[in-house]
């Protein structure tokens, strides 16, 4: 017992690195990125290009997350969401973290510099700098609109993985990026919701604390609508097809459903509906883009 301690801690030590990084919402990042690659060509990628950009795209965001857990340490603590994070609970250090996302992020750079090419390494660069500089630091604290203007670097995994391919950002990729846009808010904003005590405690200005429950139900509902026309434009830019067409349109009609109840009629179990249900929407509206594009 007493010679298994020290593998315990190691153990441990391990899990909260991989903590840092979000392992959940890079897995999201780095698939949307892959379709991104596979939507860039009419046939499969390259496997070598193809695993290199993942990788490297998978680094740079594991990075990314491990600075906002860093920067946001103090902030984590005081939420119940966030207080079991490895920086709070004491298992990895500040310089540890900065440490770890200095070497993966470098690392991510380096390989979609070497394996890709030049475009795509500055574009993760300027998304790097987007969510962990401009986001997390200045946005987030400033303004309850923090997730509208700081979705931009969010919606940019499937645009670097289009440019790994092409070498070029093309219509098609910011018809992706669009759609990811418009579907931040209604995401976070229904996470918000029934977190609103955690974010007010923290003392961050997210739009239920400072305009209230109803106004965001209502903007939930408003960009929830707005995220539906968006998700037609690939079959208007002829893009996609039928079997995108009538998987997107179930997939909107759950969505807007659910957000037309919230707002008719707050719940903090619907609002977590809403937000679980935002999660599979964006994997299911991406699996029917590749699964259109290769029937």
């Amino acid at each position: 017992m007493i010679h298994a301690l020290p593998w315990r801690r190691a153990l441990g030590r391990v899990r909260g690195y991989a903590e840092l990084g979000k392992p959940r919402v890079v897995a999201l990042i780095v698939f949307t990125a892959m379709i991104g690659m596979m939507l860039a060509q009419p046939g499969p990628p390259p496997a070598g290009a193809f695993l290199a950009a993942s990788l490297g795209i998978g680094l740079a965001a594991f990075a990314a997350a491990t600075l906002n857990c860093l920067v946001e340490r103090r902030i984590d603590a005081r939420m119940a969401r966030t207080r079991a994070r490895p920086l709070v609970r004491g298992e990895v250090g500040p310089l540890q973290a900065l440490l770890l996302a200095a070497v993966t992020g470098g690392a991510g750079l380096a390989l979609l510099g070497w394996q890709a090419n030049p475009l795509t390494m500055w574009l993760t660069l300027a998304t790097f700098v987007g969510y962990a500089g401009i986001y997390t630091r200045l946005l987030k604290p400033a303004t309850p609109q923090n997730i509208v203007i700081g979705g931009a670097s969010g919606a940019m995994p499937p645009v670097l993985g289009w440019t790994a391919m092409t070498g070029e950002v093309s219509p098609e990729a910011l018809l992706l990026f669009l759609i990811i846009y418009a579907w931040t808010p209604p995401h976070f904003w229904s996470l918000a919701l029934y977190r609103r005590d955690d974010y007010a405690r923290a003392g961050l200005p997210m739009l239920p604390v400072t305009h209230g429950e109803a106004y965001t139900r209502l903007h939930i509902l408003l960009y929830t609508l707005l995220l539906a026309a968006a998700s037609l434009l690939p079959v208007a830019a002829g893009m996609a097809g039928g079997v995108y067409l009538a998987c997107v349109l179930l997939l909107d009609a759950v969505f807007l459903a659910l957000a037309w109840r919230l707002y008719r009629a707050y719940s903090a179990a619907l609002a977590r509906r809403v937000f679980a249900w935002s999660v599979l929407y964006l994997s299911l509206l991406f699996s029917a883009l590749l699964l259109d594009h290769y029937a």
